[in-house]
């Protein structure tokens, strides 16, 4: 309900105290749900990184004719190898964005094998505790593993 006062338009405090609750009820609501998923929202963004590492792993490779080896690692994605092959077309500002290789939501760099044991190459993330194996918040993403 607006009132005019003179040429200007105003709330009543009693509609902008019908907004408060109405926020205070939904951040009552949507809030424990967010905060209470930590640990899943950190294992979401660890497959979304594999991901986005894998794709740039597969540029690598369409430019290259190969993966990076084990020991270039990951870091073949943002500056080009000295060691091992060298790629014949690395691409001038490498593979993955903001030039730098990501580490896992836990704060652990990403596990990288090629040739990998479940294909072309494995990336793995240890999960919170950093370590292979693992149950629940502890438990291994595997790239071979995501759909």
């Amino acid at each position: 309900m607006r009132h005019r006062f003179g040429d200007t338009f105003g709330f009543t405090l009693i509609e902008i105290m019908v907004v408060i609750v109405i926020l205070g009820i939904l951040a009552g609501l949507i809030v424990p749900r967010i905060m209470g998923r930590p640990e899943e929202a950190r294992r979401m963004k660890a497959r979304i990184q594999i991901e986005s590492i894998e794709t740039a792993l597969k540029l690598y490779t369409l430019d290259n004719g190969y993966y990076p080896t084990t020991e270039q690692g990951l870091q073949a994605l943002v500056e080009p190898p000295a060691v091992g092959q060298l790629p014949r077309a690395w691409r001038e500002g490498g593979y993955l964005e903001k030039g730098k290789v990501p580490k896992d939501p836990w704060d652990n760099e990403y596990v990288y094998l090629s040739p990998g044991i479940h294909g072309d190459f494995d990336l793995i993330s240890y999960g919170f505790d950093g370590e292979p194996g693992g149950e629940g918040k502890d438990e291994d993403i595997n790239s071979w593993e995501l759909e």
